[in-house]
């Protein structure tokens, strides 16, 4: 660590802080249009990459641990706590379950991309697909909550930013694309055309602005965050030790198949244990604090600028075959969601957000909502909140059956 030209912890957080801060600065001045098809959040991991590898920054520091144990909690707390259910289901409906259908349709093209890549890839990539799995079911944030839990590699994290980033230049043309062929679309599933209007109506009055942050708030939400991450950090390596004590016998009854230790590690008792009592807090007037958002997707960058930091170059090696199952997955969600939109009777407009809020988040979710009726706009925000809801759960999932299909 002392051979790293910046070594102190002081001086480690403050280049990974400037490097997320520097690359978005250079976004908002130069107005570049590349940053609207590459966003800054790619550079914030590649740039910790080139840091670490040219001896700038060090190949181990406390900072990366204190990332991972104290900054991802926080901002997973900070992210669900404004999921608010009730209203995106009374707004969109069956919208809701087309949503839910794609969710699926990332969890088994997960699967089955693996399958079909995985003699190219490193054994522990399964960790990597569960961390892009994470992605794109809610977001970065996931994403970066469901490497912790598999104890992803910084490569494999890597792989998925990288994957991430490329497959959404091909799906949120195809997505934005899709409302060409809407009157067409809506005739084969058959959708009435009521539906849209009513979808507005309930739309128009869903979000009202929040209130200007106070100095209070802050101390509120701190308060929350660092509350909620020391009670389930205690609680963690206790539930853990009784997931160690049953292993033994359930490895011996599956003949070595099925390891609680692997599926229910310390670190994914914590992230479940967070991520519940968070998405608890959502139904309590602790959701009506402003500014929680922001500040949770602040923490992610800094995060992903930490990952970025632990990664080795020689791991992107992988790359072509990542991206390839990357592909052939991105093409099975896409299946799945014109599927529940013909079982559910769902036009298109809400079946392109509802593939957004899944693969590109609350960043992607309002652009194509936009694009597709203006008006839908405030609801696709609160659709990609549920997608931050489930995310955890179900990419920390898509990983371990990923992993399981092959036999690793």
């Amino acid at each position: 660590m002392s051979e790293a030209l910046v070594s102190s912890p002081g001086g480690v957080f403050a280049v990974l802080c400037a490097v997320a801060a520097g690359w978005f600065f250079i976004a908002q001045v130069t107005g570049w249009k590349l940053f609207q098809y590459v966003p800054p959040l790619i550079f914030i991991y590649a740039t910790p990459v080139f840091l670490n590898n040219f001896g700038i920054l060090p190949k181990a520091s406390p900072v990366y641990a204190g990332l991972s144990e104290y900054l991802l909690s926080a901002f997973i707390v900070l992210m669900l706590i404004k999921v608010d259910f009730v209203s995106t289901v009374r707004i969109m409906g069956r919208g809701v379950l087309v949503m839910l259908m794609g969710t699926a349709g990332v969890v088994v093209g997960a699967v089955l991309s693996y399958l079909v890549v995985h003699r190219w890839l490193a054994p522990d990539a399964w960790t990597g697909v569960g961390a892009l799995a994470g992605s794109w079911i809610g977001g970065t944030g996931n994403m970066a909550a469901v490497a912790e839990m598999l104890e992803t590699p910084p490569e494999q994290f890597g792989l998925a930013v990288l994957a991430d980033n490329v497959v959404y230049l091909v799906w949120l043309p195809l997505l934005l694309a899709s409302r060409n062929v809407a009157e067409r679309f809506n005739a084969w599933t058959g959708v009435s055309p009521e539906r849209m209007q009513r979808i507005e109506a309930a739309s128009a009055a869903v979000l009202g602005e929040e209130r200007p942050a106070e100095m209070r708030d802050f101390i509120y939400l701190a308060a929350i965050a660092a509350g909620v991450t020391w009670i389930c950090t205690l609680l963690a390596p206790v539930l853990f030790g009784h997931t160690a004590r049953l292993a033994p016998p359930l490895l011996e009854l599956t003949g070595g198949q099925v390891d609680l230790t692997v599926i229910l590690s310390e670190s994914a008792w914590r992230i479940l244990l967070i991520t519940t009592v968070a998405l608890a807090l959502s139904s309590t007037p602790v959701s009506r604090l402003p500014m929680a958002t922001n500040l949770g997707t602040a923490m992610i960058y800094v995060f992903v600028a930490g990952m970025g930091a632990r990664a080795s170059l020689a791991g992107f090696a992988q790359a072509p075959a990542f991206l390839l199952g990357a592909l052939l997955w991105i093409f099975i969600h896409g299946a799945f969601c014109v599927l529940g939109a013909k079982l559910l009777k769902v036009d298109v407009h809400s079946t392109a957000i509802a593939s957004a809020a899944n693969i590109g988040a609350a960043a992607s979710a309002p652009i194509v909502a936009a694009f597709h009726r203006p008006s839908l706009v405030p609801v696709s925000i609160l659709m990609a909140l549920i997608g931050y809801a489930v995310g955890n759960y179900l990419g920390w999932m898509a990983g371990l059956l990923a992993r399981a299909a092959v036999g690793q």
